[in-house]
């Protein structure tokens, strides 16, 4: 039977060990774990997931995530004594395991940007869940660099990849990407992660209104019979730059709509409780295609996601606009059991449903983290 994880308050005595180890911030009135367990939130959802951002930078300039006119030449990207090193990372991951996680997945920016990456992917790939099974690591990527180093992901022990392909014309993947890269680059990528066996890949299509939803179909088409698994992701509002509306959101009923006029389709059962994407086979048996419809059909309720963003802030929702940061604690000689008391303590007071509420919010708009710096 797993743990419950229990909570328990830093006495006077145990501050004052941290002060002279070093770490010089008050950790009186936060939580520490008393043993390894399980830990929940204010609505009983458990940790299992931890997105890991590698990097702030990308190759790309994709409009819903890092438009160009707000990350120009002069935007200032986090310098690299900013950014959590690999050994910091998995300093971290390893505590996250003793509350939880199974699953970890690193993002960006564009991770494939960060010098070394298969390092971190194979000290990741040794760590074993609470139950004694490997953690399963797994990366996004937008697969301009795929093609390079899809052996070596592989061979680092990267379990699964999704790449990021919105379109397959040159027209609208330029228009969506704002690059002049080719949409040949991140199909080879594709293919290149099938080859050394990152099976199955998945692509994740975002779709928006009047861009590139005349596409859906014609992606439908060109996986279908591929094995790789095609999700539509309904355009979403994070972040303050990518102007957001709803009228620009392609509702997820009528991708699956346009979908099965075409190419009919039956619904699956998810592959585990808090699966984020609805599932879709073909009637033929030619494949499986997913959504995402994180604006019209929020799955707040079922989301064990954390996130921790390239300088090492913990953040527990896609749409934060503040998180708790891990880095200067653990710089300043932090225990293990202090940073794990930082990280239970801010789930445990998670009531985070952003996607749930957004049509009920009142209150002025908020800001909120970019996509580019939390990981999508």
């Amino acid at each position: 039977m797993t743990e419950i994880f229990r909570i328990i308050p830093i006495t006077s005595a145990t501050a004052s060990v941290a002060q002279q180890s070093g770490a010089v911030q008050d950790y009186t009135g936060l939580g520490v774990p008393h043993g390894y367990g399980q830990v929940a939130d204010t609505l009983q959802r458990p940790l299992r997931d931890l997105r890991i951002s590698v990097t702030d930078r990308c190759n790309l300039r994709c409009t819903y995530c890092m438009p160009r006119e707000a990350f120009d030449k002069d935007h200032a990207f986090l310098q690299r004594a900013d950014l959590l090193s690999f050994e910091e990372i998995e300093r971290l991951a390893r505590l996250f395991i003793h509350l939880g996680v199974q699953k970890i997945r690193l993002t960006g920016g564009e991770p494939l940007l960060r010098r070394g990456i298969e390092r971190i992917i194979e000290s990741l790939a040794r760590l074993n869940t609470r139950e004694g099974k490997p953690v399963e690591v797994a990366l996004t990527t937008n697969a301009v660099l795929l093609s390079q180093k899809a052996q070596s992901l592989k061979d680092a022990g990267l379990a699964r990849i999704t790449a990021s392909l919105d379109g397959l014309s040159e027209a609208t993947f330029r228009c969506m990407s704002d690059s002049d890269v080719p949409v040949k680059t991140v199909l080879d990528g594709i293919a290149a992660a099938q080859r050394v066996g990152l099976a199955p890949v998945k692509v994740n299509m975002v779709v928006k209104r009047g861009v590139n939803d005349h596409e859906i179909i014609p992606m439908a088409g060109h996986f279908r019979n591929s094995g790789v698994v095609l999700r539509f992701i309904e355009f979403m509002d994070v972040g303050c730059t990518n102007g957001w509306r709803m009228d620009d959101v392609v509702p997820a009923r009528e991708i699956v709509e346009q979908i099965n006029s075409r190419y009919p389709v039956r619904q699956v059962d998810p592959n585990y409780t808090g699966e984020v994407a609805e599932r879709w086979h073909y009637a033929d048996g030619s494949g499986e295609v997913g959504v995402i419809a994180s604006v019209t059909q929020a799955f707040c309720h079922e989301c064990t996601r954390a996130r921790l963003s390239t300088d090492g802030k913990l953040y527990t929702c896609l749409f934060a606009s503040s998180g708790t940061d891990l880095r200067d604690p653990l710089r300043m000689s932090a225990t293990d059991q202090m940073l794990a008391g930082l990280i239970a303590d801010h789930w445990g007071r998670r009531n985070d449903r952003y996607s749930q509420l957004r049509h009920a919010v009142t209150e002025a708009p908020r800001e909120k983290i970019e996509m580019s710096y939390i990981g999508g």
